[in-house]
């Protein structure tokens, strides 16, 4: 008899399946050619739009979560369940209605618009079963808390009117939700959706190119090959490897499920506790959300919703970013020198440099991204031209191979260049010559069983791309609802008022209910869904009480990550558990202690918002920088319970004192923060100087 799955087995499987959707199917036969075949059409729709524009960006979002949900009915079923090795019959028709559905917008885009604000009993019915498909995929994906916590609004939206303590509003009828929510671009195909169908999408298919490509396996060889012999260097590897995949993946839970296989075993191998070894992990794999230069999906969203260019989110993440992975390296470091873990034997570490030689071509579409965002360009063509780059290297590299005569691999490398040139000529633009490019290096592929088999790869990214993006998109078109809500109502400036009434115009009272509310927001939601959120109701509140726009937003977006890591769900922990055969709550608990810059130092942003390089003064960055270090530096022994040497109880209570007076921005706190640390430092060195003498007596 089979057992029944505990409540703790379904959160896992929930967690795992919203970040993998491809660990939920088995399907064999028909099934699992057609969600194959749907996954490929999703891709090549959403490359198609973003590099020809055929389309408005109505009909692209609308078709978006079309596919969306129809991939949704289709990798997951009504229960969760273990494995899902068929596609029922009433999946595929309300997958397929849902998709029709989303062509709807594109059938009737000139009626639709010649009777805007008017829609008629046709616009009525399409748009009320759209709605609820959205709410029936959501919950498929990621349980039943964020689909009620976005309902309520419907009624609170129909029913205000006759709502007390000061909630109510006007009241609108049904026809005007409806409007609002299907028709107009502030409901499900509002911005969290347009961000969706244009950058996230093209940066998860990115990745999932990448890391088909062999990317994780060079940056677990370069981990491996910096730090893997060090003092606790299996942890460090698993610091490294994460913060790198980060690059690529914006995605905390599926870096845990791959970066993890590799580096929790190894862990445990080398004498860490399974739960110390999950919690940093899943510490470092929530961090790759922070990393940029492709940062987790509410950033992009982030970007759109305060009006700036992406590069400046990721400049403004930069430091924050490095000071998260730097303290989970610190972290590693004091565990380590507290139980005396070693590191690997130098000979069984690969070379760092070996590693970067053999896969140097995955690093160049990385490179390529990075000056694109950095250099004025949008998300959209960045996005475009990286999975562009990379397919074209691994296509190209499977023709030439990555060994034999160097002349040959040149020379075939100046034909495309002369090929490239010559189509350029003709007045191609950037993004067509790039699939251009890649359209003439299949060619060849197609005659030898080498070229067949990285076609194939190339294949199966793209439809590892488009499963991937199932869990951020539904969660984005859903998220749409309360946004489309809260603007037709006005709640957002009345939740901003709020919180700025119940500080008491306290700014550190504002920000410790900021951080509560989407730490209880993230018990169960995406980060994309709780940065929304937060982001609609309390960043409002802080910009009010002069916190800078961008850090206001950056501190929800932090704590949103944070979340995931916090008891009692922490949805990283639980991916976590699931290898290291560990209770969850103990790895969240130690994660906690782990990752804690990142519940410092979004605080200390706000104090100094030059730490988030909100200024052009150069020293005041670098002295923010020196407090931020030191403060982590003494949050660490005082979590581990180990600086040089061991400490007491008394001794750690002191560096936790002298770290918080760095956090705060008051008169005379930075002058005794640095006289209580020049103090600790004192005392450690006597103390290690007195415990080397008695072992050497």
């Amino acid at each position: 008899m089979n057992a029944k799955p505990s409540e703790a087995d379904a959160q896992i499987r929930q967690a795992i399946d919203r970040e993998n959707p491809s660990t939920v199917t088995a399907f064999e036969g028909f099934d699992g050619k057609a969600v194959f075949a749907i996954a490929v059409a999703f891709s090549v729709f959403q490359i198609w739009t973003a590099a020809f524009n055929p389309v408005s960006s109505m009909v692209v979002r609308s078709v978006h979560v079309g596919f969306l949900l129809l991939m949704t009915f289709a990798l997951f079923g009504f229960r969760q369940e273990a494995e899902r090795r068929s596609v029922p019959w009433y999946d595929w028709l309300l997958g397929l209605t849902a998709f029709a559905i989303g062509l709807y917008h594109y059938v009737f885009e000139v009626d639709l618009i010649q009777r805007a604000g008017d829609p008629n009993t046709a616009d009525l019915v399409v748009g009320t079963v759209a709605i609820a498909l959205v709410f029936e995929g959501a919950r498929r994906i990621m349980g039943i808390a964020l689909p009620i916590m976005c309902g309520v609004f419907i009624p609170y939206a129909l029913f205000g009117r006759y709502l007390p303590f000061g909630l109510g509003h006007r009241g609108y009828d049904l026809d005007q939700v409806i409007d609002n929510l299907f028709l107009s671009t502030e409901g499900i195909y509002g911005t969290p959706t347009f961000v969706s169908a244009s950058y996230i999408f093209l940066f998860i298919l990115f990745g999932a190119f990448l890391e088909r490509a062999g990317m994780i396996k060079l940056f677990n060889d370069v981990s491996l090959g910096l730090v893997g012999h060090a003092k606790g260097g299996p942890a460090k590897v698993a610091v490294i490897s994460s913060g790198l995949m980060g690059t690529i993946n914006g995605s905390g839970v599926a870096n845990v499920l791959t970066t993890g296989q590799f580096t929790i075993p190894l862990m445990m191998r080398f004498g860490y506790r399974p739960a110390f070894a999950g919690a940093v992990e899943a510490t470092a794999s929530m961090g790759g959300q922070l990393m940029p230069p492709v940062m987790g999906a509410a950033a992009f969203i982030m970007a759109e919703t305060i009006g700036v260019p992406y590069s400046e989110v990721a400049i403004a993440a930069a430091i924050p970013a490095i000071l998260y992975f730097g303290s989970a390296f610190w972290m590693v470091h004091l565990e380590a020198g507290k139980d005396g873990l070693i590191g690997l034997p130098r000979d069984q570490c690969p070379s760092a440099l070996k590693a970067v030689v053999e896969g140097w071509y995955l690093l160049l579409p990385l490179v390529a991204l990075v000056y694109l965002l950095f250099s004025g360009f949008t998300p959209l063509f960045a996005g475009v031209i990286g999975i562009a780059a990379t397919a074209a290297l691994i296509l190209g590299m499977s023709i030439v191979g990555t060994v034999g005569p160097v002349m040959l691999r040149v020379a075939f490398w100046v034909v495309v260049g002369l090929v490239a040139a010559g189509l350029w000529r003709l007045g191609l633009r950037t993004e067509h010559l790039a699939f251009a490019l890649v359209a003439l290096l299949v060619i060849p592929c197609l005659f030898f069983k080498g070229g067949r088999v990285t076609l194939a790869l190339v294949v199966g990214s793209i439809a590892d791309g488009a499963k991937n993006a199932v869990g951020v998109g539904v969660a984005c078109a859903l998220v749409g609802v309360l946004i489309g809500v809260m603007t037709l109502t006005g709640l957002a400036s009345s939740f901003a008022s709020t919180i700025v009434d119940w500080s008491g115009g306290n700014l550190l009272a504002a920000l410790v209910l900021t951080m509560i509310a989407c730490i209880v927001l993230g018990t169960g939601l995406p980060t994309t869904a709780n940065y929304i959120i937060t982001a609609s109701i309390a960043a409002p509140a802080l910009l009010t009480m002069g916190v800078p726009l961008i850090v206001s937003h950056m501190f929800v977006f932090y704590f949103g990550i944070m979340a995931d890591l916090t008891p009692p769900v922490a949805l990283a922990a639980l991916a976590a558990s699931s290898i290291c055969k560990a209770d969850h709550m103990e790895i969240g608990w130690i994660a906690t202690r782990v990752a804690m810059a990142g519940y410092v130092v979004p605080f200390m942003a706000v104090y100094d918002p030059a730490l988030m390089l909100q200024t052009g003064d150069w020293l005041a960055v670098a002295y923010v920088l020196l407090k931020a270090c030191l403060s982590i530096g003494l949050w660490g022994a005082a979590t581990i319970g180990f600086f040089w040497t061991p400490l007491s109880l008394v001794a750690r209570v002191y560096a936790t004192v002298a770290a918080f007076l760095f956090v705060l921005a008051l008169p005379m706190t930075d002058e005794a923060a640095f006289v209580l640390t020049g103090l600790f430092l004192i005392w450690q060195h006597r103390q290690r100087r007195s415990t080397a003498a008695l072992r050497t007596a």
